[in-house]
C-alpha cells in the first residue's frame, strides 16, 4: 500500500522580490553602475553637510561632478547633473549662514554644471563618454602606425619609416602604408591636405582605404583607384598627394609613380651620388581619369631610395628644388657609413616642426 500526501502549494514569491532577483541576475550596465555609485556619493556628501554644516564643505559635490563628466555617457550625464544640482540646493539650505562667499561658490558650481551639460550635448553626436571616445581615437591612431609598419622582408633588405606631426600632436596628415604581395613590396607615402589634427581624421579614413587598395590592386592601377576613391568622397578639402613604390625583392627592380608629390631620390653606391626620379601625375581627388607616369630603376648592392613628403623640403619663400638639394646633402652627410635609423635621423634634422613630415628609406645593404 502506497501512502500519498497532499503537498501544500509553495509560497508565492512577492512580485517585487522576483523583479529584484531578475535585476540582479541581469546586472547593471557599467555606466549605470558608475552613475549609481556617484549618486550614492552625492547623497553621502549631502547628508554629511546636513550633519556637519560648518565642517563639511558643500563644494565637495564638484568631485563627483568631475568624475561623472569623464566616465558617464551623453544619455546619463545630463540627468546626473540635474540630480546633483538638486542636491546642491539642498546643501545650500543646510548652511548655518548664507554669506556672499557661499553664494559665490554656489554660482561657480552651477556654472560648472552648465559647462558639463554643454559638453554632454556636444558628445551626443559621438554617443560615447569622454574616456571611451579618447580610447577610440587612440586606437585609430595606432592603426595608422600599424599600417605604416613594414612587413617581414627577406634577408638583404632594410626598409625604415618615420613620421613627425606638426606641433608634436599624435595625429598627422602624413602617413605610410606598406604591403607585401609575394616577392613584391608595395609602399605608398601620402600627404593629406591640411596638417596636424585637422588633417588627422581624413588621414585615418584614407590610410584604411589605401591599405586595402594597395594589397588588392596591381601597381599600375593603385593611384588611379586611389584618385577615384577621393573623388567619390566629395570633400571640400579632399585632395592628397602620394608617391607609390613597387619593388621586386628578388631582382631589385622597382617602379615609382607620383601624384602631385615631391620626387623620390635614388642613391647609387658605386658613385655615392643621388639621382632625383621625376615623374608626373596630378594631385589625387581633383581630376577624373588621371594618368600617372612611371620611373623605372634597379637597386643594386648598397643602393638606397628615399620617399618623403613636402614637409621635409618645403619652407616659406624657398623653391622646393633648393629644399630637395638640401635634403640630399643632409642625407649624404647623415647616412655616410650607416643606414641604421636613417628615416628617424632625417626627419629630426630636416623640415619644419610646424608641418607634418614623413620619410621612408629603402636600402639594400
Amino acid at each position: 500500500m502506497t501512502a500519498t500526501y497532499d503537498a501544500a502549494p509553495p509560497a508565492r514569491t512577492p512580485r517585487w522580490r522576483r523583479s529584484w532577483r531578475l535585476f540582479l541576475r541581469r546586472g547593471l550596465s557599467t555606466e549605470s553602475q558608475i552613475a549609481l555609485v556617484l549618486a550614492v556619493v552625492v547623497i553621502g556628501i549631502t547628508v554629511a553637510v546636513a550633519i556637519w554644516p560648518t565642517q563639511m564643505p558643500f563644494t565637495a559635490l564638484m568631485l563627483p561632478l568631475l568624475v561623472a563628466s569623464v566616465l558617464l555617457g551623453p544619455r546619463t550625464l545630463p540627468w546626473f547633473v540635474i540630480f546633483l544640482m538638486v542636491m546642491l540646493a539642498v546643501t545650500l539650505t543646510q548652511q548655518v549662514e548664507v554669506t556672499a562667499r557661499i553664494l559665490s561658490a554656489t554660482l561657480v558650481q552651477v556654472a560648472m554644471g552648465l559647462v558639463v551639460l554643454a559638453t554632454s550635448v556636444r558628445r551626443t553626436a559621438l554617443g560615447v563618454a569622454g574616456l571611451r571616445g579618447e580610447s577610440m581615437f587612440i586606437d585609430l591612431r595606432d592603426r595608422i602606425l600599424t599600417q605604416g609598419g613594414i612587413p617581414d622582408l627577406p634577408p638583404g633588405w632594410q626598409v625604415q619609416s618615420a613620421l613627425k606631426s606638426a606641433g608634436g600632436t599624435p595625429f598627422a596628415g602624413d602617413f605610410v602604408v606598406a604591403a607585401r604581395r609575394g616577392d613584391n613590396l608595395e609602399v605608398v607615402v601620402v600627404d593629406v591636405s591640411g596638417k596636424g589634427a585637422e588633417a588627422g581624421t581624413r588621414a585615418l579614413l584614407l590610410s584604411g582605404a589605401f591599405g586595402g587598395l594597395l594589397g588588392a590592386m596591381p601597381p599600375t592601377r593603385f593611384l588611379p583607384a586611389a584618385n577615384d576613391y577621393l573623388l567619390r568622397q566629395e570633400w571640400e578639402e579632399g585632395f592628397a598627394t602620394a608617391i607609390h613604390l613597387s619593388l621586386d625583392l628578388n631582382s631589385g627592380d622597382y617602379e615609382i609613380r607620383t601624384a602631385g608629390h615631391p620626387p623620390a631620390a635614388h642613391r647609387t653606391a658605386g658613385s655615392g651620388r643621388w639621382q632625383v626620379l621625376r615623374t608626373e601625375g596630378p594631385v589625387l581627388g581633383l581630376i577624373p581619369d588621371a594618368t600617372f607616369t612611371c620611373a623605372h630603376g634597379h637597386l643594386g648592392k648598397g643602393d638606397a631610395v628615399i620617399l618623403y613628403t613636402d614637409g621635409m623640403v618645403e619652407e616659406p619663400r624657398r623653391d622646393i628644388d633648393l629644399g630637395i638639394d638640401r635634403m640630399l646633402g643632409q642625407a649624404e652627410s647623415l647616412l655616410r657609413g650607416s643606414f641604421d635609423g636613417a628615416a628617424t635621423r632625417l626627419t629630426e634634422a630636416l623640415g619644419s616642426p610646424d608641418d607634418d613630415r614623413a620619410m621612408l628609406v629603402v636600402h639594400r645593404p
